[in-house]
């Protein structure tokens, strides 16, 4: 896609899953024939952030240092909301980006991860115009942000900061409908508004790169040679108005089968589409707690538990069977947002009272708890 008048292919190398050395350090020999292949293939847009931890470092060295500066674009990211006291820490995350990286300018920076209370904190320490001064000054080319949250929020920040160029959006096939992270209802708020978007997670963090195998079979009936992950991949850079799709790759193997059926992409056939939504619809099948996120619950709990977060987990773990990846959606979501863990039920009911969707809301908290060890 051409954006204000540089071409940038539709894929994009998210930088947060960096293969690992034995060491449990980020192997950077393989990271820059990584960064060789995907530059050979005419893919140029790389995406890190200040708290990917080694990622900038990583960068510099396996490309900012081996390639002009002008032959690639670099976004990173500033998570104000992450141990900063004061306006003073924020920028200094920012400075910090520049100097790890090497980069001298970004050409893409987002305020990382706006919604719920994390957007507050970028509204008060004024970060905007800040960081408008920055692009000013040469600095940075490209200012937008990311976005984890309802397109309620989406709408009130995009009405707030016209000045928002580009939202990078959490949008994969088995997101789409869903209730919990509204990837279409997103996409569309961030279309209304004419702003372009980058997509991340369109593999859900790995998950529908091994999905359940009733939806395996659907994927493999149609293209026995096609991995599940391009699948989800090419759903995500079929939609109009896509920037890049950002594929979080962690060695040779997963870059090599992204560039072979990215290099060259064309638009999804309507026989490809379908087998896409009869994927969505056969993992839609799948029994979960049926959870629409409406927070009615936790707005009278008296513990306040992270009720909607801890089923979002539950969740996936039911549907993807990733211990680990659902285990860091659960700290993610609860504690990471301020709230109590399952284990800290009190048992009184008065969220079963509240839900719309009747849920047994005690006994689900329950299984949270065992599952997770929470």
């Amino acid at each position: 896609m051409s954006f204000l008048g540089e071409e940038i292919g539709k894929l994009g190398f998210g930088l947060m899953r960096l293969p690992g050395s034995n060491e449990g350090k980020i192997d950077i020999e393989q990271t820059k024939q990584m960064v060789d292949e995907f530059l050979a293939a005419g893919f140029t847009y790389f995406d890190t952030a200040w708290a990917y931890p080694g990622s900038e470092d990583a960068v510099r060295q396996a490309l900012v240092e081996r390639y002009p500066r002008e032959k690639f674009q670099l976004a990173t990211k500033n998570a104000a909301w992450i141990n900063c006291k004061t306006r003073e820490d924020a920028i200094e995350q920012y400075k910090t980006s520049l100097k790890q990286s090497g980069a001298g300018y970004f050409d893409f920076y987002l305020l990382h991860n706006l919604g719920d209370s994390r957007t507050k904190v970028f509204e008060d320490f004024d970060l905007w115009n800040y960081f408008l001064n920055e692009k000013k000054a040469g600095k940075i080319k490209h200012l937008g942000f990311s976005f984890h949250s309802t397109p309620e929020q989406l709408e009130e920040i995009l009405t707030a900061h016209p000045e928002a160029e580009f939202v990078q959006l959490q949008i994969n096939y088995a997101d789409w409908e869903s209730h919990a992270i509204q990837s279409r209802a997103c996409y569309e708020v961030a279309r209304k508004h004419n702003k372009p978007v980058i997509i991340m997670e369109p593999v859900k963090g790995g998950n529908l790169a091994t999905p359940p195998e009733s939806v395996e079979k659907i994927l493999k009936a149609a293209d026995p040679e096609a991995s599940c992950a391009s699948w989800a991949v090419k759903f995500a850079a079929d939609l109009e108005g896509v920037i890049t799709v950002l594929s979080g790759m962690s060695s040779l193997e997963q870059m090599r089968d992204n560039l072979s059926y990215m290099k060259g992409f064309k638009h999804l056939t309507p026989a490809q589409k379908k087998v896409i939504e009869a994927a969505r619809v056969e993992l839609a099948k799948i029994p979960v707690i049926p959870c629409t996120t409406c927070n009615y619950c936790s707005k009278v709990c008296p513990m306040d538990i992270g009720i909607s977060g801890s089923f979002t987990a539950l969740n996936m773990y039911t549907l993807y069977g990733n211990f680990a990846s659902a285990k860091n959606q659960e700290n993610w979501l609860v504690a990471g947002q301020g709230h109590k863990h399952a284990s800290e039920c009190v048992k009184c009911g008065a969220c079963e009272a509240a839900c719309p969707q009747h849920i047994k809301i005690r006994d689900e908290l329950e299984r949270v708890a065992e599952t997770f060890n929470v």
